[in-house]
């Protein structure tokens, strides 16, 4: 059996475990907090937007943080920790399907993704012992930051596109430092998949293996760092379920669209959305500082 295909089936068996610790955990939970688990009608339309999104390489948590907030989805500080437990099939999903059919560097796709998952570990341990406010901060800080990615790739600056199927050297070690980062940072809402197109192209490699590398690192990061939110019950059940309904079903249709549709309207869209997110979550957290400072 060839590496990759072996990778596959880890990844594979990963998710499985992943779930049924998250059923069991959950289940333990409501003995103990009895609730309502049906998923909403808004909640099923926001993860299925944002994955077909998201398979298109636009990203899905910027673009699921902005819906959870105009539409009120959930409160703020659960935003992190949903977006990770809920999106893991789907992530998974993208990266059994792009790993499959695009060809990278054994090497420099392994080394990437267990950088990734050991930051999302170590990360995730910070992020879901914040508070509201200090959420609400972060998020909207990198909703920011995701926006000055956004436009950075949509004009089209830095070098060249690559044509490197793998790194080495010095060039690997700069990947691998890079993508730690990024695994914890994804833990706060900044998506994977942005950053990690800039970097692969910044290193010199084609553009078309950051999908296998982006996707395949996500997918193995998020059930590592998921299990911090699970926990820690650090993340909206009712909406998690409804983004491992919703989620996967958006793939599997927009993954076979992913060279046909024209993206830069969608890119301009997503981009205005997210900076009025951003400066309504860090308004929010002003408010709030606000009318503590109030009451004390």
């Amino acid at each position: 059996m060839e590496p990759k295909n072996i990778l596959v089936a880890l990844l594979i068996v990963i998710a499985i475990a992943f779930h049924a610790f998250w059923f069991v955990t959950a289940k333990q939970r409501r003995h103990r907090r009895p609730g309502d688990t049906k998923p909403k009608g808004v909640a099923l339309l926001a993860a299925f937007i944002a994955n077909f999104f998201d398979t298109l390489g636009i990203g899905s948590y910027a673009t699921t943080a902005s819906m959870s907030k105009l539409w009120n989805i959930m409160p703020d500080e659960k935003i992190p920790g949903t977006l990770n437990v809920g999106y893991v099939m789907a992530t998974v999903v993208q990266a059994v399907i792009f790993m499959t059919i695009i060809e990278v560097d054994f090497l420099t796709l392994v080394s990437i993704i267990g950088a990734a998952v050991l930051g999302a570990f170590l990360g995730a341990g910070v992020v879901s012992g914040l508070n509201r406010r200090q959420v609400q901060i972060g998020m909207g800080t990198a909703l920011l930051v995701a926006s000055g990615l956004m436009v950075l790739s949509m004009s089209g600056q830095g070098p060249a596109p690559g044509v490197a199927l793998g790194l080495s050297g010095t060039k690997l070690g700069i990947a691998v430092g890079i993508s730690m980062v990024l695994g914890a940072l994804m833990m706060l809402g900044i998506g994977f998949y942005g950053p990690c197109l800039i970097m692969i192209s910044l290193l010199g490699m084609d553009p078309r293996v950051s999908y296998p590398i982006m996707m395949g690192a996500c997918a193995f990061l998020m059930p590592s760092g998921s299990i911090q939110f699970v926990r820690k019950e650090s993340y909206d059940l009712r909406t998690a379920i409804a983004f491992l309904i919703a989620g996967p079903l958006a793939v599997l249709i927009a993954a076979p669209l992913v060279d046909r549709i024209p993206l830069l309207y969608l890119r301009f869209l997503v981009l205005a959305v997210v900076l009025y997110t951003a400066v309504r979550m860090l308004t929010s957290a002003a408010q709030e500082k606000a009318a503590a400072r109030q009451t004390a």
